[in-house]
């Protein structure tokens, strides 16, 4: 194939000092599609690298990036894709656009989510650092949000309510108050799953200082959520949980609202019809006992 061209483009000798870096990287760019067209998959994916390698001995590292990013769509290897991708993103760094380089840690993320949710957690944070770096912060914590619904998901809870932490803050920056209140509803399913009931108080406790917060109907009903668990009323939190407030939030947090229980099982009300059948029983016991008095001196 075409690859004898660009090994011959990197050969130096007495009159060329210098390897041809561009023209080794465009003949293995034509080796790279020759191998794909042949399915010789192996030798193309070794093509797609040493032009990206080319690129980066050429300090053309936009153009590198590029290609590690192209090896990925046409190999679809996702282990070896996304650790291209990590580099590529990199790259894009020190070649001054950020931009690229979080999206392309967020695309690697999407790919990998429903394989390796550990990994995409890990590129989501990364790419949320990138967005904050670049004061971009709504888009920084949107990609917190994807991390942290994924650690929800995973049972990784201490990390989830770090998470959860650091996106309340950043909303709490940027004065997006409602969604604030939304983060603590999240925090303390979280915390009280956790079996840290302490934490979950002091979130409510804490958010006091949000503007709006105190009498709305977030912080009405964490009180009463609150209240119930520390009462160990299974039927009081079950309520707040099953409200709508609770059910329409995002599914990883509704699906903790659902099975949150009380310690020690709780204790439930009860119910008014076993409450009117018990009275019932109880007339009817008395009917009784007025039917034996009249018999209590015999039939005579």
């Amino acid at each position: 194939m075409d690859q004898t061209a660009s090994e011959a483009g990197l050969k130096t000798g007495f009159l060329k000092w210098k390897p041809d870096y561009d023209s080794a990287a465009t003949e293995y760019a034509k080796a790279g599609v020759a191998f794909k067209n042949a399915k010789q998959f192996d030798q193309a994916k070794d093509a797609y690298l040493r032009e990206a390698e080319a690129h980066v001995c050429n300090k053309a590292l936009f153009h590198a990036a590029k290609f590690f990013q192209l090896f990925l769509q046409e190999m679809q290897k996702l282990p070896e894709a996304i650790q291209l991708i990590e580099k590529a993103s990199m790259m894009y760094l020190e070649n001054g656009t950020p931009d690229t380089a979080a999206i392309a840690l967020e695309r690697a993320g999407k790919l990998i989510e429903s394989v390796n949710p550990e990994k995409a957690v890990q590129l989501y944070q990364q790419t949320a650092s990138v967005f904050e770096n670049e004061e971009r912060l709504q888009q920084a914590v949107e990609l917190l949000g994807k991390a942290s619904r994924l650690l929800v998901r995973g049972r990784r809870l201490d990390e989830a309510a770090l998470s959860l932490q650091k996106e309340k803050s950043i909303y709490k920056e940027v004065e997006n108050y409602p969604t604030c209140y939304k983060k603590t509803i999240a925090q303390v399913l979280v915390h009280l799953h956790r079996h840290d009931y302490v934490a979950a108080e002091r979130c409510v406790r804490e958010s006091y200082s949000i503007p709006g917060f105190n009498g709305s109907e977030d912080c009405t009903a964490l009180e009463q959520l609150l209240e119930g668990y520390d009462n160990q009323d299974q039927d009081q939190v079950s309520d707040v949980c099953n409200s709508p407030l609770f059910k329409y939030m995002d599914n990883d947090y509704a699906k903790l609202g659902l099975s949150l229980a009380v310690p020690g099982g709780g204790t439930k009300k009860k119910s008014p019809v076993t409450a009117q059948e018990k009275a019932g029983s109880t007339a009817g016991g008395s009917h009784a006992d007025e039917e034996d008095d009249d018999y209590s001196g015999g039939l005579c």
